[in-house]
């Protein structure tokens, strides 16, 4: 008679004690994120850090955050400053977030541009914060929607994010099945083109054609001089500070000629020095003076 083998339970992994985020190294921590990309990480923002970075601290076997400031104030060590920026941002999107911009997009702002294109001249969108790239996907779709040769005319759009994990997403422009969730069938078609039940969402190339995916920090000198006749800088300015706010406003404002359009996210308003140069044009838009 055969003998039944018994399965042997594994054994219980070792517990890992917590390690603490105190008072001193949050404080460090905060104060290098505002100085890398200029956001505020207020003290409501602990427990999330902390749950983000203790990955890192796993990842790269340090045994507590004072070792890993140290480590991030060592010269030397920029790809692990970005992989700290990266941990702290929100990443919070989705195709044609905010209808209403949109419709301003297809029905006031795109129309002139598109015949100033046909026309020969050159026409510039940004994306400023773009995340994973469903912003500018759904700029490049309501244009197509106007203007389905736009690749042959001088109209491209420019797509920016300081997560450089973001932004290599943004260019694979492959998302889940349930990124379409919530998408009237005509616009998930404009995106995707024909679904296949389940399966990865592909964006047309006759999209992403249009759109140049690039790694930029708000906060430092930006390789563009624009003008941009359309700025989109939506839920990305709520994370830094009045100063850092009213400065990236001018900023913008700069690369705006008179008529440009900016689209801001629905809690954040211009303040500042530039709001002289802008008039209010609807639900969070504003134009160049």
């Amino acid at each position: 008679m055969q003998r039944r083998r018994r399965d042997m339970a594994a054994p219980a992994p070792a517990h890992q004690p917590e390690v603490p985020l105190d008072d001193r190294e949050f404080s460090r921590i905060a104060a290098l994120v505002h100085n890398l990309a200029g956001i505020v990480l207020a003290e409501a923002k602990r427990p999330l850090v902390h749950s983000r970075l203790i990955k890192r601290l796993r990842a790269l076997n340090l045994p507590d955050f004072a070792s890993y400031v140290d480590l991030l104030a060592t010269q030397g060590n920029e790809a692990e400053r970005l992989e700290l920026v990266s941990a702290v941002t929100t990443n919070v999107t989705s195709f044609f977030r905010e209808q209403h911009h949109f419709e301003f997009l297809g029905k006031r702002a795109l129309p002139p541009l598109i015949a100033r294109a046909q026309g020969g001249a050159r026409v510039r969108l940004w994306s400023a914060g773009c995340s994973s790239g469903e912003e500018p996907y759904s700029m490049a779709a309501t244009l197509l929607a106007l203007c389905p040769d736009a690749h042959r005319h001088d109209i491209r759009i420019l797509a920016t994010d300081i997560d450089r994990g973001m932004i290599e997403k943004a260019r694979r422009a492959v998302y889940a099945p349930d990124a379409a969730a919530g998408l009237a069938p005509e616009a998930a078609r404009r995106l995707f083109g024909d679904l296949k039940p389940g399966g990865a969402l592909q964006i047309l190339e006759a999209i992403t054609r249009l759109v140049t995916c690039n790694a930029l920090n708000l906060q430092d000198n930006w390789p563009m001089k624009g003008p941009f006749d359309v700025i989109f800088c939506r839920n990305v300015v709520i994370y830094f500070d009045k100063q850092t706010q009213e400065r990236l406003w001018q900023r913008f404002a700069a690369l705006l000629p008179p008529g440009g359009y900016l689209m801001i996210g629905h809690s954040e308003r211009v303040t500042g020095p530039a709001l002289g140069l802008f008039t209010t044009d609807g639900m969070t838009t504003y134009r160049r003076r």
